[in-house]
């Protein structure tokens, strides 16, 4: 089975009983890994998480499907949940799926696969797409206009009332990523005691209480130093990440996001120049008009090639942040150096 960011909420609502392995992809790495979460929230029993890295399945195929068919140690329910990039995983799927077509995958618990830079016409997805038991799900960054509407979705679900706006600036806060977006929802709901049975009007002075951090006191300051080259500004917003105590994971998953839009607007842009596709992007407010003098630069350093480069490095390094998170601002810090200097016009 194959789905996309608008049927996936119907297909997998149908499927969530009998999928034995699933694969989201796609350049919006939030967005998949949300929908992997709401569909683990629809299996009948979906039990304890077993966390494995794409990198150990590589190494070592027939792992997952040892793990996938054991029981915990008390015999609970469990399921699978892997990270992974691109098709790293493929041959551990691929044993996994003669297990289950052998009759030796009965009781096999469900596996999440969520894959960065990967899309529907890798060789894993298409291995599953046919299959019955599977479903693989594509995901494309989202623009401002359908993280809103996704905002206000969550909201009504938490018992919430926003106006458009109040969405908006939710969406912005959270960096257009309905993970982040979600968790300030969900607060916002716990600090007006809100619920569908008792509905809350959430205004702007609620929102300033417990809200994400402004884009002035967040991190795309840095995202933005960082993808335009400015290494005169990066020192100083490297410091202000660690005075702020910015989450290094929420910095690299907005250097994503920011690179992932890089890509989509370098494939629409074609040979026509960047102000034209961004001025006809923010009036249809697939851009927020004030990230357009951001993008407008970073367009000029980053093409098609280099970003493909950029979305792979990024993906190294959220496995390596992942692997030891202990030295992740470290980590972070030397990377985004890296590729500050990189994309610096006087390289």
């Amino acid at each position: 089975m194959k789905a996309s960011q608008r049927d996936f909420a119907r297909v997998a609502q149908g499927a969530a009983g009998s999928i034995a392995i699933a694969f989201f992809c796609g350049q919006d790495e939030a967005g998949a890994s949300a929908a992997a979460n709401r569909l683990v929230a629809m299996l009948p029993d979906p039990g304890e998480r077993v966390e494995i890295d794409g990198a150990q399945l590589r190494s070592d195929p027939v792992r997952l499907g040892d793990e996938a068919r054991s029981t915990s140690l008390f015999g609970e329910t469990r399921h699978i949940w892997v990270r992974a990039a691109g098709d790293e995983v493929h041959d551990a799927v691929q044993n996994l799926t003669q297990l289950l077509d052998g009759g030796e995958g009965v009781g096999a618990c469900p596996v999440m696969i969520v894959a960065s830079n990967a899309t529907d016409k890798s060789r894993t997805a298409k291995l599953l797409a046919p299959r019955d038991d599977a479903l693989v799900a594509m995901f494309y960054p989202p623009d401002l206009r359908s993280v809103t509407d996704d905002v206000r979705t969550m909201a009504h679900a938490a018992g919430l009332k926003l106006s458009a706006e109040t969405a908006e600036r939710i969406a912005r806060a959270a960096g257009l990523d309905v993970r982040l977006a979600q968790s300030e929802v969900t607060k916002l709901a716990l600090y007006l005691d809100a619920s569908p049975q008792s509905p809350r009007m959430a205004d702007a002075e609620a929102l300033d209480a417990v809200g994400a951090k402004t884009e002035e006191e967040g991190f795309m300051p840095l995202v933005n130093a960082v993808l335009s080259g400015d290494v005169q500004r990066l020192p100083g917003e490297l410091q202000r990440m660690r005075e702020v105590s910015l989450n290094p994971v929420a910095v690299l998953l907005a250097m994503e996001r920011r690179a992932a839009q890089l890509a989509g607007l370098v494939a629409r842009m074609g040979g026509g120049q960047a102000s034209s596709l961004l001025e006809a992007e923010v009036k249809a407010r697939r851009v927020f008009w004030r990230d357009r003098p951001d993008l407008e630069v970073q367009l000029r350093r980053w093409n098609a090639a280099r970003l493909d480069r950029l979305v792979q490095r990024l993906a190294a390094l959220h496995r390596a942040m992942l692997g030891n998170s202990q030295a992740g601002e470290l980590l972070l810090s030397q990377e985004l150096t890296e590729i500050a200097r990189f994309a610096s016009p006087r390289r």
